[in-house]
């Protein structure tokens, strides 16, 4: 078969050998990135372009909400992409390379978490943005695809889908996020412990 012939089939079938090959000491590791920056109080900045822009955002969602009401410990988690007027002021008055790094400025505090997602890892915009917060003494954590481009290069720390796919890079940052949630809520399978909506 095709693996691209468009069925349900061919495209789980290439996804569920993308999650086998997950580097799970990496997923593990930047769980434990967030985790920490959270129990000591920090903001959770997210950023990334087009798809990656709303899962940047979705993460915030889940996280500030779900987190919070799940432990009552306050999740101090904001997103780059959520104020499209800030966004467009600095693409049109600075450039669109600039639109994450000049909020940063803004906003970046020493030793707050910075997570930026790449399909491709060569965002120019994300990689000044993880520069700038490297140089602050930021924390920096890059989700990438691909070859895992510069981001993979740049970031302190990486979770690397490793796959030419735009879409399948696109899924496993999705649900990672669900995975940080569900491991800072405290949540337990064997226990049938349910989340709140």
């Amino acid at each position: 078969m095709n693996p691209y012939s468009g069925t349900a089939d061919a495209y789980l079938g290439r996804l569920a050998r993308v999650i086998e090959s997950l580097n799970r000491d990496e997923v593990d590791n930047a769980i434990n990135v967030i985790s920490e920056a959270w129990t000591a109080g920090r903001q959770i900045i997210t950023l990334g372009n087009g798809g990656s822009s709303l899962t940047a955002l979705h993460f915030i969602n889940d996280w500030n909400k779900s987190i919070f009401m799940a432990t009552g410990k306050p999740f101090r988690g904001r997103s780059l992409v959520d104020n499209i007027g800030v966004v467009m002021a600095y693409g049109n008055d600075n450039s669109f390379e600039d639109i994450f790094i000049e909020q940063l400025k803004n906003l970046l505090q020493p030793e707050d978490l910075v997570l930026a997602i790449s399909g491709s890892g060569n965002s120019e915009n994300v990689i000044r943005a993880i520069d700038y917060a490297n140089e602050q003494g930021g924390v920096t954590l890059g989700l990438c695809g691909y070859r895992g481009g510069r981001l993979r290069q740049k970031a302190r720390h990486v979770v690397w889908a490793d796959v030419d796919d735009m879409q399948l890079s696109e899924d496993v940052h999705f649900f990672f996020g669900h995975i940080v949630m569900q491991r800072l809520c405290g949540y337990e399978m064997s226990t049938g412990s349910t989340i709140p909506e």
